[in-house]
């Protein structure tokens, strides 16, 4: 993978210049799940720790950065069947507006503004909050996505998206529900799946090897129960929310093949510790 950089001070500057998108970027095809090779890095939300998530801007940054493969965004459904990027039910943490999010419509969503926390590193200002198809035409076919519908009736809407892009291969969907996985797969969607430390100690995974692409694993989850996931045939187990390197290396160490970050950065700069070996290396 070509590693980008970006300054952080400079990520209130990246929402200003849209990214020019066409098929001729992307050569035969636009980026795709298939293309991702050895452990994968997934920047939760853009990377919370290190953007501010859910934003154009800290999206952006975090596919200059160049520190994860996939870049990862929430989406909620507004009054009018508009569908946008947050991942709160409310609006009140992250902007600068209150109230449940599904109450206002496209004309209200406009006048919100992202309100970035001041603990993140580098400048950011206020600036509008992204539509999911504007995220689709900003970053789609550039980076692989990973889109999670936190309200089952935009799955249509989402995949007349994605579809009309031709980025189904270029875009997990993702929900906590297996019903909605095995929808997005028979809607021609390449499905994921995420499931707590609670549910995986019941989960029997291996019943969804057949539309399932991607298994999401919490890493809190316990030993035996990653090691099921592993083996249960789905061919994708990424481990979330990692946040430090001891977190990422017990999770590939029990056989996960990626991990799902608020903080890409730091892992991608902290080599892996390879217990057994008594050293430390790169990424394979």
């Amino acid at each position: 993978m070509v590693t980008r950089t970006a300054l952080t001070s400079l990520g209130g500057l990246l929402a200003l210049a849209p990214l020019a998108l066409s098929p001729l970027e992307w050569g035969a095809a636009p980026l795709t799940v298939d293309s991702l090779r050895g452990t994968v890095y997934t920047a939760h939300r853009g990377g919370a720790l290190e953007v501010p998530e859910n934003s154009m801007s800290g999206l952006t940054a975090a596919y200059w950065r160049g520190t994860a493969q996939v870049l990862d965004f929430d989406t909620r459904m507004l009054r009018d069947g508009t569908i946008v990027v947050l991942h709160d039910p409310t609006l009140d943490r992250t902007t600068n507006a209150t109230g449940p999010v599904n109450r206002i419509d496209a004309r209200q969503w406009a006048r919100v503004r992202m309100r970035p926390r001041a603990s993140l590193p580098g400048r950011w200002r206020a600036e509008p909050l992204p539509t999911a198809a504007e995220v689709l035409d900003r970053l789609g076919g550039r980076s692989v996505l990973m889109v999670e519908a936190k309200d089952p009736r935009s799955l249509d809407g989402l995949s007349t998206m994605i579809h009309r892009r031709g980025l189904t291969r270029s875009v997990f969907v993702n929900s906590n529900d297996p019903d909605v996985a095995l929808r997005a797969h028979r809607l021609g969607l390449t499905a994921q799946l995420w499931r707590s430390k609670v549910q995986m100690r019941t989960d029997r995974p291996a019943r969804w090897a057949g539309f399932v692409d991607l298994l999401d694993v919490d890493y809190e989850a316990r030993d035996a129960d990653l090691v099921r996931a592993v083996r249960s045939g789905i061919p994708r187990v990424w481990a979330h929310t990692v946040d430090s390197p001891r977190q990422r290396d017990r999770v590939l160490r029990l056989g996960c093949n990626g991990v799902i970050s608020d903080a890409p950065g730091l892992l991608a700069r902290t080599p892996v510790v390879r217990v057994g070996a008594g050293q430390r290396g790169p990424i394979p």
